[in-house]
């Protein structure tokens, strides 16, 4: 999950929804030890231990700031109706002209 996403996520989670999310990441996470997307200091177990404690607060769907970091730590295991859309990008052909530099 990327930030920018997670920024657009919290506008409409529930606090049910965010629930769920850590009860996907709980049972599905299985290296604890990599490093943090919120905090490259902290490892994804500390981060855990952090916004897993403040999220039991159904307040913190208020703090736009925390509920942002959840979704970017934890957001791959959102519930499946609030993950991005993937689609595909169609790139335009370009024809490159390449010359060597005359010096």
């Amino acid at each position: 999950m990327n930030k920018s996403n997670a920024k657009k996520i919290a506008e409409v989670i529930t606090f049910d929804q965010l629930q769920v999310m850590f009860a996907n990441a709980k049972n599905n996470v299985k290296d604890w030890h990599k490093i943090s997307n919120v905090n490259h200091s902290l490892t994804i177990g500390t981060t855990w231990n952090i916004l897993f404690t403040a999220s039991t607060n159904p307040s913190i769907i208020k703090q736009k700031s925390a509920l942002t970091n959840m979704i970017w730590e934890f957001g791959d295991y959102l519930p499946e109706e609030l993950l991005p859309k993937k689609g595909t990008i169609k790139k335009a052909k370009v024809k490159v002209t390449h010359q060597e530099p005359k010096f």
